[in-house]
């Protein structure tokens, strides 16, 4: 009924905030949207159990408890907030299975990476053979990883698989903007400019079915901004 009804809607919500989470848990401060396609075949009990499990993946890392009446959660730190999160993952992936539970063990790398950074990445290292929604995911948070550690080629060849894709669940701008960072890292300013403006023009030229322009997502965004510090005559273009 209606409390099923509010849990699909803070579902949604999180769907567009995962990634915010992700780059906080990956610590390499990336902002980027990402979609989740949702099951109708996932019931809903499955489902809220995997967003109260976000929910505490995302929670305020303050040194200060709540205020007094407050709902939310609060942990002292990223380690703290992931021991908390990591079995609530768990019990989703055990107890519902399926894609879900896919989802489940998705989340459970990630957070993975605050407390023991090589079982993190080995756990995504698995996940991202896969080819389905859950593999990609795993495959950009993989190529983050990559790029924080100076392993530059394999980040790079990572994202470029990602962009290549039909649909890499990522969106591409998001993709782009961290391959074009990647590049500059590698010392191929070039690439990395042009990259940057591909990503500009495009995201810039984008029309509803109105025919008017799309607001810019953040790595838009980001790409137009830096554009203009590395070829501030490029971004006037």
């Amino acid at each position: 009924g209606q409390k099923f009804e509010n849990i699909g809607k803070s579902i949604e919500g999180q769907k567009r905030n995962l990634l915010y989470a992700l780059g906080a848990i990956v610590a390499i401060g990336l902002i980027a949207a990402v979609y989740f396609s949702w099951s109708s075949r996932s019931n809903a009990a499955a489902q809220a159990a995997l967003a109260k499990a976000i929910e505490t993946s995302e929670a305020t890392i303050s040194a200060t408890a709540l205020p007094a009446g407050s709902t939310g959660k609060s942990f002292k730190s990223a380690k703290e907030r992931a021991q908390a999160a990591i079995p609530e993952f768990q019990a989703v992936a055990e107890q519902y299975g399926g894609a879900v539970g896919d989802k489940a063990k998705y989340f459970i790398a990630v957070n993975q990476l605050s407390l023991d950074r090589a079982v993190g990445i080995q756990e995504l290292e698995g996940l991202s053979s896969r080819s389905d929604e859950v593999g990609k995911l795993a495959k950009f948070a993989l190529a983050q990883t990559r790029a924080e550690d100076g392993r530059l080629d394999d980040a790079a060849a990572l994202f470029k698989d990602l962009a290549g894709m039909p649909d890499p669940v990522v969106s591409k701008d998001s993709v782009n903007f961290e391959l074009a960072k990647v590049y500059e890292k590698q010392g191929k300013k070039q690439e990395a400019v042009d990259l940057l403006f591909e990503i500009a023009k495009t995201a810039s030229e984008r029309k509803d079915l109105e025919g008017k322009p799309l607001t810019l997502s953040a790595s838009a965004l980001a790409a137009k901004e830096k554009l203009k510090a590395l070829d501030p005559e490029k971004a006037k273009a």
